[in-house]
């Protein structure tokens, strides 16, 4: 299934006639609402008064910290600490940003007047952003009710490691620091929401541009303190991007829902781009060391990792995703047999995090592929014969890692040496020879990296001791329907809420091939409702998901629906359903082509004389199918979980030049091999690569989420939050695929959405240190700026003139 057909998804949108939720008004009446955010980083609320406000023609509802705790609940927390959260703050407010209260009014402007009239007394007390400075015992602490801002802390140990470490030739040990960066989705987050009491209770229904549903309809149940079955969660077809951010919208949800309870009337609320900067969600930044044991060539026995993520004000749900989510693949593409992870989260002063493209496989393959090079610079070694002398090999697939992984199938050797010759590795160190000898600073980078997919969500289960979970918890389960009118016309709703990455051209590819019949006669519908769309606490558009669970799913229903039409074609041709075949439309007699019905006939036979259909035959135009692999599990009681059904595998290489004057860094090669299993559809493959390419671009270099040290956000702006643009993308691209499909999916087919924005960071961060490393400069942090790497310089030069 590698034909490359176009997206079906495009024409709409490149002619501006997409269906965002800022376009629509489902509800006559839906009054509009403006947040009021707190200014203070850390501040006791004093007191709020309304009056003003709520005295301001247009204005039908004011609430706040009361209303909120009068009403709801705190959100289920995924950790027992206690750390209750809310979607405002309610006894004091921890970030810049934080929600305190919500104006409703007829229009924007006059809300946003109104909320100016809003009054609240603060008590402002002293901040902490850093994240070993929120650990310390006197820091300022976040929640009064806890012991201390470390919200989780747990350590894990598989295999003998201080033996290992004991007995090793070689150890090294690592400090390394990954950045806060965000999305900049096209349109920001936005909700609807309607409160209605009924005679059994309230009932809540709510549209959200969420690439969800997945386990936020749980939690923003929860909140309301109503049964899931009465809370309504639509989706558009088009949400204007997300990368994982968006998961971050269900406070708004609830508070939304809130505001229409004493709004009386429906209650919309837009996200600005202000808003969005500020106080919506980022990747977690991560404080991480890692040590190796090795022998003389490299070879790594064991592993020591220790991650501490700056989850910012809450440590909210889906936190902690982001420490657990790549636990099972915490070593790597490497034979590593022993490993001891310790995963801390801090909460501290900053906007709370949660989701963004590749998270957990950010942070974790900084450190990791750095560590590689380091081992590589302490034995005076290359590090690609570092690599080839760890990397799992093609003959141990299925391959188990120690913290419980089941890699499917891969030829990382192969992969590698794809990349390095596509980029001709050989004379790229030779151009370097030169370079560096001309006194230029020319450097290559290589990273190889595990993509993981389909997540198993019973990882979070992780950050809970084995005595405190109760039941244990999984999820890699995904929903299809597929469905047939008398004309024959196949319908597909699809339950992965879609961001962009082509779900309906994919679907409607899969289906047509299956039944034999022309594009144009399969329509694909992406729209979610919780009331009508079929889903599970896993649903959703996150961890590359698509490509091995609902495609798998899309199979089992469309084979299923095809048995009927087929034994529906056996009855208008007198035939065996056996002797029976889809082709071009038509139903064939397979030892006898010339003998065909419709499909269509076939269908509208079903639809409109059931009664000839043999004894005992459904009529059933429609089929549901669930795909649930059974290698997602719960977390052992061993603390071992394969947090992934399928696992990809990238390379990449980068060489870079930085300018002596400006220190700006120019990428002159770009290599990329990406093992996604069996491809499903080349073009869309290649549009994943690039845009991680310049999401990743954006954490390497340009993008960081900045605060003062007192608190306050820096970069909150375009000005001073710096996303790549179209030039500064365009990068030379050497791109190869590789397939080793995955035996545990229908199609062999493995998620191919995130690999880059995990590889190609710290693919720069290696070519730049082997740029600066004549200088005896080595990088531990991104992103790099250009004062960055002056900084790096002229401390290392005041170092050696000291």
């Amino acid at each position: 299934m590698t034909d490359d057909l176009a997206r079906i998804e495009d024409p709409q949108l490149l002619t501006g006639q997409g269906r965002f939720l800022d376009d629509l008004d489902p509800l006559p009446g839906t009054l509009v609402a403006a947040v009021v955010r707190s200014p203070h980083p850390h501040a006791r609320i004093r007191s709020v008064n309304f009056e003003r406000a709520r005295r301001h023609p247009g204005v039908a509802a004011v609430i706040g910290p009361e209303e909120v705790l009068q009403t709801l609940k705190p959100f289920p927390l995924s950790v027992k600490t206690p750390m209750p959260y809310y979607p405002t703050g309610t006894d004091k407010t921890r970030y810049v940003g934080e929600p305190v209260a919500v104006v409703v009014a007829t229009d924007r402007y006059t809300a946003e007047d109104a909320a100016e009239l809003v009054e609240i007394d603060y008590e402002p007390l002293e901040a902490v952003v850093r994240t070993y400075e929120a650990m310390e015992a006197n820091a300022p602490r976040l929640h009064d009710s806890a012991y201390s801002n470390v919200a989780t802390d747990r350590t894990f140990t598989f295999g003998e490691v201080d033996e290992s470490f004991a007995q090793a030739r070689h150890t090294v040990s690592k400090r390394y620091s990954f950045p806060r960066y965000s999305s900049t989705p096209m349109e920001c987050s936005s909700v609807i929401a309607e409160w209605r009491e009924t005679a059994d209770g309230p009932e809540v229904t709510t549209w959200a541009n969420f690439h969800g549903p997945f386990s936020m309809v749980q939690v923003v149940a929860g909140a309301l303190n109503i049964p899931t079955s009465r809370l309504r969660l639509i989706v558009p077809a088009d949400i204007g991007g997300s990368f994982g951010i968006k998961a971050a919208i269900y406070p708004y949800v609830a508070l939304m829902a809130l505001a229409s309870k004493h709004a009386g009337r429906p209650v919309r609320w837009t996200e600005d781009r202000l808003e969005h900067m500020l106080s919506s969600s980022a990747g977690s930044d991560r404080e991480m060391t890692f040590e190796a044991a090795f022998d003389d060539q490299g070879v790594i026995s064991a592993l020591r990792v220790d991650l501490i993520d700056n989850v910012g004000a809450y440590m909210r749900p889906p936190e902690p995703s982001t420490l657990y989510r790549c636990f099972s693949n915490i070593t790597g593409s490497y034979r590593i047999e022993q490993v001891q992870i310790r995963a801390r989260a801090v909460v501290t002063n900053k906007c709370p995090t949660g989701l963004n493209r590749g998270f957990g496989g950010q942070q974790l393959y900084f450190g990791l592929e750095r560590l590689i090079d380091d081992i590589a610079l302490e034995l005076g070694l290359d590090p690609v014969e570092i690599r080839r002398v760890n990397l799992i090999g093609k003959d141990e697939f299925p391959y188990s890692t120690p913290s419980g992984g089941i890699y499917d199938s891969g030829d990382y050797q192969t992969a590698l040496q794809m990349v390095l010759d596509a980029a001709d590795y050989g004379g790229l160190r030779e151009e370097q020879r030169a370079a560096r000898e001309r006194g230029e600073l020319f450097g290559i980078g290589v990273a190889t990296i595990t993509d993981p997919s389909a997540t198993n969500i019973g990882y979070v289960g992780l950050a809970t001791p084995i005595h405190n979970r109760g039941r244990g918890k999984s999820g890699s389960t995904e929903h299809v329907r597929v469905s047939v009118d008398p004309q024959g016309i196949v319908t597909v709703l699809l339950g992965t809420v879609p961001q962009g990455q082509g779900h309906a051209t994919v679907a409607r590819q899969i289906v047509a091939d299956r039944l034999g019949l022309p594009l144009k006669q399969v329509r694909p519908r992406v729209e979610m409702d919780t009331a009508t769309t079929p889903w599970t606490i896993s649903t959703g558009s996150y961890s590359s998901r698509f490509a091995p669970l609902l495609t798998s799913a899309l199979i089992e229903a469309t084979d299923r629906l095809g048995e009927s039409i087929r034994i529906a074609g056996g009855v208008l041709l007198q035939a065996d359903p056996a002797d029976l075949e889809f082709a071009d439309g038509q139903i064939h007699v397979i030892a006898d082509p010339g003998r065909s019905v419709s499909f269509r006939q076939a269908a509208g036979l079903i639809h409109w004389d059931p009664g000839s259909l043999p004894e005992g035959t459904s009529a059933r135009m429609y089929e549901e199918a669930a795909f649930t692999p059974p290698q997602s599990k719960a977390p052992s009681r061993t603390d071992q979980i394969n947090s992934s059904l399928c696992y990809g595998f990238v390379a990449e290489l980068v060489a870079c030049r930085i300018d002596p004057e400006t220190l700006q860094i120019k990428i002159e090669t770009l290599s990329s091999v990406h093992d996604a299993g069996t491809i499903l559809n080349a073009t869309l493959l290649d549009g994943q690569i690039h845009g991680a390419l310049v999401q990743a671009l954006g954490g390497a270099l340009y993008e960081e989420m900045t605060y003062s040290d007192s608190g306050q956000p820096t970069a909150t702006t375009f000005m001073d939050y710096l996303c790549p643009t179209s030039a500064e993308s365009s990068f030379p691209l050497i791109s190869n695929h590789l397939e080793t499909p995955s035996p545990l999916t229908t199609l062999g087919a493995k998620g191919s959405g995130e690999g880059s924005s995990m590889s190609f960071p710290v693919a720069i961060a290696n070519a730049v240190a082997d740029a600066l490393s004549p200088l005896g400069i080595s990088i531990d942090s991104l992103p790099l700026h250009p004062n960055v790497i002056h900084k790096l310089i002229q401390a290392n030069a005041t170092k050696e003139g000291n």
